[in-house]
């Protein structure tokens, strides 16, 4: 029975530590990865501070996982011991319901997250059922792929499921481990991009990513000169902004659409919606489908997040890195 070297937290907002554990026999339908980097997502930071009242201890981040496959249950055919892959937020799926037997893995309500029950990828090792890890096509850099299988995926799926248009105008709300993915995306996806962001840097940033204009997310007369501009509206924040606002930036059938975790109530006004034909909704991370096809239009269009790297020896370091907002854009642990 392999031994697994991790670092762990044993209470709410505590420290990482080394940690082992032992990870039993293997079942037919599952697969060891040999651990090489692991992004951070700011979901990490939720689960360990408990934000979401779902976490257990020890906990062991990382849902953003690359690395090679080191084993294969006996039932497994479509990896192989060598095969560089990934693994994002779910490490287990029922295979059963109808959600999974429609493609919609991502909404099974008996799949098992990769940090929720189950030790994830700050480690030497992760396992995980073989349908929820994705091979890494070739013409990508393994080291900067992990951010898309959790934060990148996050952005593209609605672009996939809700039929996007490449000739929509699209908007992207905060320019941070989400958003600055959403640009790269939106503008290989063919649309014309508008950055919201409140930081003076970023507006520069943001155009290099992939936007074609930026606008001030604070400034109320500044939204309110982009009436009826855009087509789908993608809000990567956590916090509650005036959405009534920008409800009114949408055009007819527009869609205001939610990627970040806001906790609170959302408040929207109704009418306008009803006038212009508007929607508002918001969707997980995708199917194990949506992030082979993300991750082939990445390939393709040649897109890789901006990242950071930490020796995962110095996770508490980058863990603080990250807490203080200083990351540009997402923070990946190469296993030293």
């Amino acid at each position: 029975m392999p031994t697994v070297h991790a670092y762990a937290a044993t209470e709410a907002k505590g420290e990482l530590e080394p940690f082992e554990y032992e990870l039993g026999d293997l079942e037919p339908d599952q697969v060891d990865i040999k651990v090489e980097s692991c992004g951070i997502c700011h979901s990490d930071v939720s689960m360990l501070d408990n934000d979401w009242g779902i976490s257990a201890y020890p906990l062991v981040p990382g849902h953003e996982v690359t690395g090679t496959i080191d084993a294969v249950g006996e039932s497994v055919t479509y990896v192989s011991p060598g095969d560089r892959v990934g693994l994002g937020w779910h490490s287990q799926y029922c295979m059963t319901c109808d959600q999974c037997m429609q493609g919609h893995h991502n909404r099974c309500a008996n799949a098992v997250g990769t940090i929720v029950g189950h030790h994830g990828g700050f480690a030497d090792r992760v396992r995980a059922q073989a349908a929820a890890v994705t091979k890494i096509p070739d013409g990508l850099d393994a080291a900067e792929v992990g951010p898309m299988l959790c934060g990148g995926v996050t952005v593209f799926n609605p672009m996939l499921t809700k039929r996007l248009s490449p000739t929509a105008r699209v908007g992207v709300i905060g320019i941070g481990g989400l958003g600055h993915m959403a640009l790269m995306f939106a503008n290989a996806w063919g649309c014309h991009v508008t950055a919201f962001t409140s930081s003076g840097p970023k507006m520069d940033e943001a155009k290099k990513l992939g936007a074609h204009e930026t606008i001030n997310s604070r400034d109320d007369d500044a939204i309110e000169a982009a009436a009826g501009q855009f087509d789908m509206l993608l809000s990567t924040v956590n916090v509650n902004l005036n959405w009534s606002l920008f409800l009114k930036t949408l055009r007819p059938d527009g869609r205001l659409h939610f990627l970040g975790a806001v906790t609170d109530p959302v408040e929207l006004d109704l009418m306008p919606m009803i006038f212009g034909d508007l929607s508002a909704g918001a969707s997980p991370v995708g199917s194990p489908a949506t992030i082979r096809t993300m991750l082939d239009f990445a390939q393709r269009h040649q897109i890789t997040p901006v990242t950071e790297h930490f020796p995962m020896s110095k996770v508490n370091d980058a863990m603080e890195h990250l807490r203080e907002g200083n990351a540009r854009y997402r923070i990946v642990l190469d296993r030293d």
